[in-house]
């Protein structure tokens, strides 16, 4: 018996344009559904972060001032003093942060003092939010301790 081979190659399958198309319209649509979501989970991440941050930041300028035998900062006190160890002219227990990235905020603001508080009666460490501008509501709402 003689095989007879054929000199057609069989068709390949191949996606058409149309599929194309298709696929890339529904993950659009998808990205578009998730998107918002997962900035929105973004967000409240930086604002519980800065919450934190400023809730962080009064208790160790709490423990500056009892280590220099005050109750209330300066109202131009800098809490960069935070930063500085006893030789430096931080308090006796100092350098009370370790690094000076921690009096920035998520959005690469500075937290800075109010004394005397809005919220507290003392003093307010603030981060002035998202938009880095003071007041604001929503997401960009100034964050206090």
């Amino acid at each position: 018996m003689h095989h007879h081979r054929s000199s057609r190659r069989p068709a390949r399958r191949a996606f058409t344009l149309l599929e194309i198309i298709v696929v890339v319209t529904i993950i659009a649509l998808l990205a578009a559904l998730v998107a918002p979501r997962l900035l929105q989970n973004v967000d409240k991440t930086k604002v519980s972060s800065a919450k934190a941050g400023c809730s962080a930041i009064a208790k160790q300028l709490s423990i500056y001032l009892m280590d220099i035998g005050r109750s209330t900062p300066e109202d131009d006190m800098d809490l960069s003093i935070l930063l500085q160890g006893p030789d430096d002219g931080g308090g006796s227990g100092g350098p009370y942060l370790s690094k000076a990235a921690d009096l920035i905020d998520p959005w690469k603001n500075e937290y800075y003092l109010r004394v005397p508080g809005e919220v507290n009666y003392d003093f307010d460490v603030v981060s002035n939010g998202a938009d880095g501008q003071p007041g604001g509501d929503g997401y960009n709402a100034d964050i206090t301790n």
